[in-house]
């Protein structure tokens, strides 16, 4: 099993509009291209997202930058506070897929599927793209092969 987890680009600040709806900015953007090189002929079967716009729009950029056909998967379970251990439960089934999120969800579940706990995150910036590799993924499980910043 494979799984790329990549936190959204840079978006729009905290203001008026709910936090699900900050957009992406020009330079989440760049960011978000700039990252997508490094998935360039990786065997990626499915993209899961956030229902957040700012993942929706980030997911989307890998999509058509990639060429890839299949639609984006939209799941509650990779909003910023879902608990890394229901995440991973949902993964079961799943082999080499693009997780788009948010943090404290990303460090956590780096955190989570490398150590067994919650205790020591992965510091993600926007649109840092990890490669996670293992038999299943379980608490402790998994390795991380690296964490790639635009």
């Amino acid at each position: 099993m494979k799984l790329w987890v990549l936190r959204h680009g840079e978006a729009e600040p905290h203001g008026t509009r709910p936090d699900s709806e900050r957009a992406l900015t020009a330079h989440g953007r760049e960011e978000v291209l700039r990252t997508t090189a490094e998935l360039i002929g990786q065997p990626i079967t499915a993209i899961y997202a956030s229902p957040y716009r700012r993942a929706q729009e980030t997911a989307q950029l890998v999509r058509e930058t990639l060429g890839f056909a299949p639609e984006i998967r939209t799941v509650e379970w990779l909003t910023p506070d879902y608990s890394p251990q229901v995440v991973s439960e949902q993964l079961v089934s799943v082999d080499r897929a693009l997780l788009v999120s948010h943090n404290p969800l990303v460090g956590n579940l780096l955190g989570y599927l490398q150590h067994g706990h919650v205790q020591d995150p992965e510091r993600v910036a926007t649109a840092g793209l990890a490669e996670l590799e293992g038999d299943l993924p379980l608490a402790g499980a998994m390795k991380l092969n690296g964490i790639k910043h635009p």
